[in-house]
């Protein structure tokens, strides 16, 4: 169980820096208390990501091993390829809705900027590879809180921008690493 939560908590704070999610939990900060903010991301965190396990499990106990590492290894290449690639972030991402309160406005953008994401598919892979359901989903919620934490710090505080490229070659590297390790695994 703890290397499902601490794998998972590593690779999911990686893949979230620069990925669209983090930047509405920027953008909210700079308009919500930082608790709010935090609040509403572990509240659509922990619902989005229990479904991405499930569907990972369910996969991994229907699918062949090898076959599934493999897979597993090659859509490490594509969450490195989308890292470079960055996200964007739009005014319908962070725009408040009615007299909803800020942890309600949090907690629904950020699970539909959640859904079909990076870090979303990620844990999908994730728990195709570990046992652990529980630790692969606190590991990837947590994971998600601790990156999307950085840009609420930004957001708060300096306002200003943080050398993104630097941080998606780093974490696209890591993705490579970590999917050429799948795929040699499988292959041994």
């Amino acid at each position: 169980m703890l290397t499902a939560l601490w794998v998972s908590f590593g690779l999911v704070a990686i893949g979230e820096m620069g990925d669209k999610s983090q930047l509405v939990a920027l953008a909210f900060a700079s308009v919500y208390r930082w608790w709010q903010v935090v609040i509403g991301i572990l509240i659509a965190t922990l619902v989005v990501h229990a479904g991405s396990v499930a569907v990972g499990k369910v996969a991994a106990e229907n699918l062949p091993e090898t076959a599934l590492s493999i897979v597993a290894g090659i859509s490490f290449f594509g969450f490195a390829a989308w890292t470079l690639r960055g996200d964007k972030i739009s005014e319908d991402d962070t725009k408040a809705r009615g007299g909803f309160g800020p942890i309600v406005v949090v907690t629904v953008a950020f699970f539909i900027a959640e859904l079909g994401d990076k870090t979303m598919l990620l844990t999908v892979t994730l728990a195709t590879q570990y046992e652990s359901f529980i630790g692969t989903w606190i590991g990837s919620t947590l994971g998600m809180v601790a990156g999307s934490g950085l840009a609420i710090v930004v957001g708060s505080f300096a306002g200003s921008r943080l050398p993104q490229r630097q941080i998606n070659y780093i974490a696209a590297a890591l993705f490579v690493g970590f999917g050429i390790v799948l795929i040699v695994t499988a292959l041994v």
